[in-house]
């Protein structure tokens, strides 16, 4: 049989969320459940492959919003003490436990914080570099993604605007890596004919796109979406494999929903009484998850109040039936596509990066298993993006399809009437910022070049395809939409004091510091060449 091969990205993305004014600050806490149940046990999944010796490959986005979030002290050091009440906590459950079972697991979560945290400082607290370590051993090609994951189909009417987003991205991740992306996430795998234009001019070699992005483009493809195409810009282009993303992530059909995984809805933040409780919520009362939860889920309709406990170790058993499993799959898949095809086939597996950890408890074990698993298959191998394009002795030419990976597969998650309003104010401060960046393009006075540049980033705060997204799913829709207004409304109280020259300073180091990302960015990538 022919050597076939796997190519499995996580693409790893959060909403900046960064409010030094406030002690705590609810929307912060995305942040710090992202990284200590997802990224921080990637890392620790990634660390004993390694010491295992175990021949992983992964691509993985690290958007710039995550990255500048990772390495912000204020962040790193909310984060340290966001674990440190989280361990006090489960060592209050232990003396609490009522039965052994219960005592058992909060022990194993009193265990699991401390060795996060400890994790958390013996990498420097900076998990870039923990993840560049892996990139410079080859298990991991790190690749970047557009500056605020704004939605770049809805802004094709603003080439500048989208070649900012997609400058300002390779610039910073540039930055916090040391070296150029090779390849990059379109945020919500949003395409459009043409935009591969802008990516070769920044030497981008591929990018990621949804399976109708390849099944309806202008020619059909050869190989259906089992081998990377090139645009006629010449960018490679990987397809979603859809039966990957049916086997692990289906609602109805994939691993994380078996009754014996964890149940992501029953926590002890919403089922502990107040007065107990409350030291480790929001301090207004609100109840919010803790991430110590002893539930498994234990039928799709079962009620939460009814939910059965938690079996770590019969977790761990079914880690591995799905590892094994999925491996199997890959197999005949590859044995069926082998039939049809003359070429070796490529498979790609796209999923969010949180689907591992966060979403599904258990999904870096399940990572790490798969991983050791499939090190026992000599026809397929895994290997990263730019490996698959170094397989490959030709390309067929096509030019991919509008798509995104959003229900519906276009552009109606980002679009609707729950948050359509966005548009009319973040394409009328875009267009404010293309005009004044281009007639202060040669500004020499620094409180005016410092104003640019933080309208420079509310706008591209603003743009966040994250604010739209809530608005459709109805999560946290208020803060979405508070965030929409104040970065319009800073942008316009700095345009105001500009187009006066009158900036008031105060004002203007207070937006600074409340929304300091990009602080290497220059307000001309906005300006008309």
């Amino acid at each position: 049989m022919r050597r076939s091969y796997f190519v499995l990205t996580m693409h790893s993305h959060l909403p900046y969320v960064h409010h030094p004014e406030h002690d705590f600050f609810l929307e912060e806490r995305w942040f710090f459940e992202a990284v200590l149940e997802c990224y921080i046990p990637i890392l620790l999944s990634f660390e004993k492959m390694e010491n295992d010796g175990v021949p992983f490959k992964v691509t993985m986005s690290l958007t710039p919003p995550l990255m500048e979030m990772m390495r912000d002290k204020d962040l790193q050091t909310k984060f340290a003490k966001h674990t440190e009440q989280l361990i006090e906590l489960a060592q209050k459950e232990i003396k609490r436990a009522s039965d052994v079972s219960e005592r058992e697991l909060a022990l194993f979560y009193r265990n699991r914080l401390q060795n996060a945290l400890s994790y958390y400082e013996r990498v420097g607290r900076d998990l870039v570099k923990a993840f560049v370590h892996y990139h410079k051993l080859g298990n991991v090609e790190l690749i970047t993604c557009n500056a605020t994951h704004a939605f770049l189909p809805l802004l094709q009417s603003f080439p500048i605007g989208v070649k900012a987003q997609l400058k300002v991205g390779v610039e910073n991740f540039t930055k916090h890596t040391g070296f150029k992306p090779k390849g990059i996430w379109l945020a919500e795998c949003g395409y459009y004919p043409g935009l591969d234009e802008y990516l070769k001019d920044l030497n981008l070699e591929f990018f990621f796109a949804d399976s109708h992005a390849i099944w309806y483009a202008d020619e059909r493809p050869k190989y259906d979406v089992y081998r990377p195409v090139i645009t006629p810009n010449g960018v490679h282009v990987f397809g979603r494999d859809p039966e990957s993303s049916e086997q692990i992530w289906s609602a109805f059909s994939g691993y994380p929903g078996d009754p014996r995984y964890r149940e992501f809805y029953r926590d002890i933040g919403f089922d502990r009484e107040l007065s107990y409780i409350r030291p480790y919520i929001d301090p207004s009362g609100v109840r919010v998850n803790t991430g110590i939860k002893y539930h498994r889920i234990t039928g799709r309709n079962v009620p939460l109040e009814k939910k059965d406990i938690y079996n770590r170790a019969q977790a761990l058993e079914a880690v591995k039936e799905h590892a094994k499993d999925f491996v199997a799959k890959k197999m005949r898949q590859v044995e069926r596509l082998l039939t049809m095809m003359e070429e070796a086939p490529i498979i790609v597996a796209p999923f969010d990066s949180e689907l591992f950890g966060h979403w599904w408890y258990e999904g870096p074990d399940f990572l790490e298993a798969f991983f050791r698993e499939i090190a026992n298959e000599n026809f397929i191998k895994p290997v990263t993006a730019s490996e698959a394009i170094a397989k490959c002795d030709s390309f067929q030419i096509l030019s991919p399809a509008a798509s995104s990976w959003g229900a519906g597969g276009y552009n109606d998650v980002w679009i609707n009437g729950k948050n359509d309003w966005i548009y009319p104010h973040t394409h009328e401060i875009l267009e404010r910022m293309i005009s004044l960046a281009s007639n202060f393009k040669n500004e020499s006075d620094t409180l005016k070049i410092r104003a640019l540049n933080q309208m420079a980033r509310e706008l591209l705060l603003a743009q966040s395809s994250d604010w739209a997204f809530i608005m459709t799913t109805g999560t946290s829709v208020e803060y979405a939409v508070n965030r929409i207004n104040t970065h319009v409304k800073r942008f316009l109280e700095l345009e105001r004091g500009l187009l006066v020259d009158n900036i008031d300073e105060k004002y203007l180091q207070a937006v600074e510091r409340a929304d300091s990302i990009f602080p290497e960015i220059d307000f001309r990538v906005f300006s008309e060449a």
